[in-house]
C-alpha cells in the first residue's frame, strides 16, 4: 500500500478541497499519512494569492522532495494555474494539478505509476473557459464539532489588485441538492457546526438557470432545517449582498451565527475605486447598521489592505477613520503586496514598504484595541460555546471553543466537554483573546 501525504496552503476552500483529495487517494487504497512523515506520495494544494504565497508554495514542493527524493510530488492548485509552464520544468515536482482537475488526482497518479504519459488537457485547463463546478465532496473531517462546506467557486469581480479570477476562473457553484446531502451526512455523524466557504460566496447561485439572486439565502433556510445542525457560520461575504431583506431571514434562523465577515480593504472612497471594488464607505456603513439592527451586538470582521498604490496620507487617515467609526470586532491587515499579472502592479505611486510598515502597525493597535473591548462587551452575560480543544495559558490546561460570535471562551480542562455545546457565564479575560466562563 502506497502512503500519500498532504499539506494545504492557502483559504479555506484549499482546505476543503485538500480534504477531499485526502479521501479520494483514501478510496483508492492509499494509506494517508502525517506531512513530516516519510510518504510515497506528497501533494501540496498550493495558494497564489501573493507573490509570498506563490514563494511559500515553492519552498514546500521543495521540502516534500528532500524529504523523500523517491517519492512522487504533486503539485495542486492556484499556483499551478499561475505558473503552471514553470512547474513543468521544476525537477522537483513530478506532476502537476491545476484547479478542476483535483478530482481526478486518483486517476492521474494511477496513469503516472503506469508509465503511461498524461496529456496536459488531463491535468491543467484553461480555467477561465470553464463553467463546470467540480464535484468534490467530503464524508468527515478532522475532528468532530466544525466542518467547512465548500459551495462555490471562481470570481468575476477582478479586484485591481487580486489575481484570484485567473487562477480560479469564473463563478460556480454547487448545487444545492449535493450541498443539502453532505451537511445530512456529516451532521448525522455529529458534527455540529457546519461553515459555508466558496472563492467568493455572495455570488452563490447567480449562474442558475433561474437567475435566483436570493439563491444563498434559499440556500441556509433549507439546510437551518436539517437535524442535528446546530450552527451555520457564514465565510466573508461581499458588502452588498446585505439587505434588509437578507439580514430579517437570516435573523429568523435558529442556527445562523451573528457573525459576519464583510470585506473592505480601504476606507477610501477614492481608493476603493482604484481598487475597483464597486462600493462605497457610506454603503458599508449601511451594511452595518442593517446586520446591527437586526442582530444583537454581532461580530463584524473586515480585511483591510493598507499602502494600496497611490494610498496618500490623507486617504490612510479616512480608513483609520472608518475603521474606528464601524468599531469592527476583528480586522485582519495585509500590507499591499504587488502581484504580477494585476492591474494594480503596473500602477504609479507604489509606497515604500517602510511607509506599508507603519501604517500597517497603527491599524493593527487599533484593531487590537476595538477587538478587546468586543470581547469585554460580553463579560456577566449567558453564552453558548461550542467546546473544541485544550490549550495551555500560564501552565493551566483549558477546554476551548467559540461562541456564535467567534469569540474563543475557556473553562478549566474538561475531556468529557470536547466537542459539546456549553452555556456559561462569561467572568474574566484570559489574556487579551479569550474569555474564562463558568458554567451553569
Amino acid at each position: 500500500m502506497r502512503k500519500a501525504a498532504l499539506r494545504n496552503l492557502g483559504c479555506k476552500v484549499n482546505y476543503y478541497e485538500t480534504e477531499a483529495m485526502a479521501q479520494l487517494l483514501e478510496k483508492a487504497g492509499y494509506e494517508i499519512v502525517a506531512f513530516e512523515d516519510r510518504a510515497d506520495v506528497y501533494v501540496i494544494n498550493t495558494c497564489s494569492v501573493t507573490n509570498i504565497a506563490d514563494r511559500k508554495s515553492r519552498q514546500m514542493l521543495h521540502r516534500a522532495k528532500k524529504r523523500n527524493p523517491q517519492a512522487v510530488v504533486v503539485a495542486a492548485g492556484c499556483y499551478v494555474q499561475a505558473a503552471g509552464e514553470e512547474l513543468e520544468k521544476d525537477p522537483a515536482v513530478d506532476i502537476i494539478v491545476g484547479n478542476n482537475k483535483k478530482m481526478d488526482l486518483p486517476r492521474i497518479l494511477e496513469k503516472f505509476f503506469a508509465g503511461r504519459e498524461l496529456e496536459r488537457a488531463e491535468y491543467l485547463i484553461d480555467i477561465g473557459k470553464t463553467r463546470q463546478y467540480e464535484g468534490l465532496n467530503i464524508d468527515k473531517v478532522a475532528g468532530h464539532t466544525r466542518a467547512f462546506i465548500k459551495i462555490q467557486d471562481g470570481c468575476d469581480q477582478f479586484c485591481s489588485y487580486c489575481i484570484i479570477p485567473y487562477t480560479r476562473g469564473r463563478i460556480r457553484s454547487r448545487k444545492p441538492g449535493e450541498i443539502i446531502k453532505e451537511v445530512e451526512n456529516l451532521g448525522s455523524q455529529g458534527y455540529q457546526e457546519m461553515v459555508l466557504t466558496g472563492i467568493h460566496l455572495s455570488s452563490y447561485g447567480a449562474e442558475f438557470e433561474d437567475g435566483k439572486q436570493n439563491a444563498l439565502v434559499d440556500l441556509l433556510v433549507r439546510l437551518d432545517k436539517i437535524p442535528g445542525i446546530k450552527r451555520l457560520r457564514l465565510g466573508s461575504l461581499e458588502p452588498r449582498i446585505v439587505t434588509e431583506d437578507f439580514a430579517r431571514t437570516l435573523a429568523g434562523l435558529k442556527t445562523i451565527c451573528p457573525h459576519f465577515h464583510l470585506s473592505l480593504q480601504s476606507g477610501s472612497d477614492s481608493v476603493l475605486k482604484r481598487m475597483n471594488r464597486r462600493y462605497t464607505t457610506a454603503q458599508y456603513r449601511e451594511v452595518c447598521r442593517i446586520l446591527r439592527t437586526w442582530f444583537d451586538n454581532p461580530a463584524i470582521t473586515t480585511d483591510v489592505i493598507t499602502g494600496f498604490p497611490g494610498e496618500t496620507e490623507e486617504e490612510f487617515r479616512e480608513t483609520a477613520d472608518f475603521l474606528r467609526e464601524i468599531r469592527f470586532y476583528e480586522t485582519h491587515i495585509f500590507k499591499y503586496s504587488r502581484r504580477e499579472g494585476t492591474r494594480a502592479a503596473r500602477m504609479e505611486g507604489q509606497i515604500p514598504e517602510s511607509v506599508k510598515a507603519s501604517r500597517s502597525d497603527e491599524l493593527l493597535a487599533m484593531g487590537a484595541a476595538m477587538s478587546l473591548e468586543y470581547r469585554k462587551s460580553f463579560l456577566g452575560q449567558e453564552k453558548e460555546v461550542l467546546m473544541e480543544e485544550k490549550a495551555v495559558i500560564s501552565h493551566r490546561e483549558y477546554l476551548t471553543g467559540y461562541t456564535k460570535e467567534y469569540v474563543r471562551a475557556a473553562i478549566p480542562w474538561d475531556e468529557g466537554l470536547k466537542g459539546k455545546l456549553v452555556t456559561g457565564v462569561f467572568q474574566e479575560m484570559l489574556g487579551d483573546d479569550m474569555v474564562l466562563i463558568k458554567l451553569l
